[in-house]
C-alpha cells in the first residue's frame, strides 16, 4: 500500500514537471512560428532562420534541445529521489508507538525511553489529558464506550500528526491555532525545539513551558509541520481503559501501531496515589488507622475496576489475536527499574526503532539518582530502590484490601500476596515472581 502511494506521488510530481516544461517549450515554439511580415526574414524555402523576440532577445530552435534536456535530468532525479525514499521506507518504515498505563506506573519515567530518542521521534506527552477534562465521562456504561471511542479516534489524528484534533478540547480555545496551554508541554522535547519553539513572548503565562529553553505560546500547525518530518512518532498515556478500543488503530494501514502496556504492582500503586493525590484519599487514610476497609465502598469498587481492565486488557494482548500479533508487549515496571538498559534495549527492538546513544546516556544519568532526588513527578529514579519504597508505607490492612479486589491481576502479572505483616517489611524477601512475558519480534 506505502508503494503505490510512493508511485502515485511520484507520477503526479512528474506531471507536474512536464507540464512545467511544456509551457516553456511552448512559449519557444510560440516564438518560432513564422509570421509572414514584412519584418520576418525568410529565405526563399521558407524556413526560420533567427527570429526578434517581444524582449528583443534571439530565440532559434536550437533551444528545444536543452529544454528537453533539463526535463530529461529533472525527471531523473525525481525518481531517484522518491526512490530513496520507498528504499529507506521499506528498510526502517514509520512506527507509531502507544506507551499505555495507568497512573503511578513509572509512565513519566519510562515515556522518556522515547523522548530522548533524538531528532527522528516525536513525542507526545498525556495529549488524552484535555479530552478527560473537556468531557466528563463516568467509569462504567454508555459513558466509558463514549469515552473510549474519542480517545481512540483522537489518537488516531495525532498519530497521523493532525495536532488540531486537540484545539476541540483546549481551554482556552486556541487562536488562529496558537494556545499557551498545552498540558505538559515541556515533557516533549519535540514541541520544544526549532522550529515549533518560536520566539518567546512577554507577559503571555504558559503554565507548562518549556523547560530548558524559553519559547513562545505552541503554533499547532508548525508542531503538526515538525511531526510530519519526524521519522516515528509514540505518545504516552495514562487514559485508554481497554486494549481492545485501540483494534481500528492497529488495522489502520497508515499507522504501523506498536502497543507498549506498562503495569506496575497495584499495592504501590495505591501507596504512590496516596503520596501524589493525598486529598482524594482521605478515606484510604482513615481506613489505615481505624483498621476497617468497607470492600463495597465506591472507591474500593473503582480500585477493583481499573485492576480489572488492567488484567483484561493485558490477558487481550497476551493471547495476540490476528490484529495484536507483533504488536504488543507487556512491560513491569519493576522489571524497569531492576534492569533498565535491557528492558529499554527489548522495547527497542520490539518497536523496530534504533536504540541511540542519547537514551542510553539518559538511562545512565537518570538511574544513579540519590534517595533525595526528585518529587513525586520526577523522571530521575534511583530504580533499584525505588520500586520497593512502597512497602515501608502502606500498612497492613490497605495491603491487604488490594490484594482482595486486585487478586486476579496480581497473580497474571506475577505479584506474590502476602499474609504476615513481617514480610510487608522484610526486603529480604521479594514480592515479585520472575515471569516471562512472550512476545514477538517483526
Amino acid at each position: 500500500m506505502r508503494s503505490k502511494y510512493t508511485i502515485f506521488l511520484l507520477f503526479v510530481g512528474a506531471l507536474v514537471i512536464i507540464e512545467k516544461e511544456n509551457n516553456i517549450i511552448s512559449r519557444v515554439s510560440d516564438k518560432l512560428t513564422p509570421r509572414q511580415t514584412p519584418q520576418t526574414p525568410l529565405y526563399p524555402n521558407g524556413s526560420v532562420s533567427v527570429l526578434l523576440t517581444e524582449n528583443g532577445s534571439y530565440s532559434s530552435l536550437s533551444e528545444l534541445d536543452p529544454a528537453f534536456k533539463r526535463l530529461k535530468n529533472r525527471l531523473e532525479n525525481f525518481a531517484l529521489r522518491f526512490q530513496h525514499q520507498v528504499d529507506n521506507e521499506q528498510s526502517n518504515p514509520r512506527k507509531h508507538i502507544l506507551l499505555m498505563a495507568t497512573t503511578r506506573t513509572g509512565s513519566s519515567f519510562v515515556g522518556e525511553f522515547f523522548n530522548q530518542q533524538g531528532s527522528n521521534m516525536f513525542y507526545l506527552f498525556e495529549p488524552l489529558w484535555h479530552v478527560e477534562r473537556m468531557v466528563t465521562f463516568e467509569a462504567r456504561g454508555a459513558n466509558a464506550v463514549a469515552a473510549s471511542i474519542i480517545y481512540r479516534d483522537t489518537l488516531q489524528q495525532l498519530f497521523l500528526c493532525d495536532l488540531h484534533v486537540l484545539e476541540h478540547f483546549i481551554s482556552p480555545l486556541p487562536e488562529h491555532h496558537i494556545t499557551p496551554s498545552l498540558f505538559r508541554r515541556g515533557s516533549s522535547r519535540s514541541l520544544c525545539e526549532d522550529p515549533v519553539c518560536t520566539p518567546f513572548v512577554k507577559k503571555t503565562f504558559e503554565k507548562y513551558h518549556c523547560k530548558n529553553r524559553r519559547c513562545g505560546p505552541l503554533n499547532l500547525t508548525l508542531a503538526a509541520e515538525s511531526c510530519l518530518s519526524k521519522q516515528h512518532r509514540a505518545i504516552k498515556t495514562v487514559r485508554v481503559r481497554q486494549l481492545e478500543s485501540l483494534r481500528p488503530l492497529l488495522e489502520d494501514s497508515r499507522l504501523q501501531m506498536k502497543i507498549i502496556q506498562l503495569v506496575r504492582d497495584p499495592r504501590a500503586i495505591l501507596a504512590s496515589r496516596m503520596v501524589a493525590f493525598s486529598s482524594k484519599y482521605e478515606n484510604w487514610k482513615k481506613w489505615a488507622v481505624n483498621g476497617e476497609v468497607p470492600i463495597e465502598d465506591e472507591e474500593v469498587q473503582k480500585l477493583k475496576g481499573n485492576c480489572e481492565n488492567i488484567r483484561l486488557s493485558a490477558e487481550v494482548g497476551l493471547r495476540q489475536p490476528s490484529w495484536l500479533k507483533a504488536r504488543y508487549m507487556l512491560v513491569r515496571y519493576e522489571d524497569i527499574a531492576r534492569y533498565p538498559m535491557q528492558k529499554a534495549a527489548e522495547m527497542y527492538r520490539f518497536s523496530g526503532i534504533p536504540f541511540t546513544r542519547q537514551v542510553k546516556e539518559w538511562i545512565l544519568k537518570n538511574t544513579q539518582g540519590s534517595k533525595e532526588s526528585g518529587g513525586v513527578y520526577s523522571t530521575k529514579k534511583n530504580s533499584s530502590e525505588q520500586f520497593e519504597k512502597w512497602r515501608f508505607s502502606m500498612p497492613y490492612q490497605l495491603a491487604q484490601v488490594v490484594q482482595k479486589v486486585c487478586g486476579p491481576a496480581m497473580e497474571l502479572f506475577g505479584y506474590k500476596l502476602i499474609e504476615d505483616p513481617k514480610i510487608l517489611t522484610n526486603r529480604s524477601i521479594s514480592l515479585l515472581e520472575e515471569k516471562v512475558f512472550h512476545f514477538t519480534y517483526l
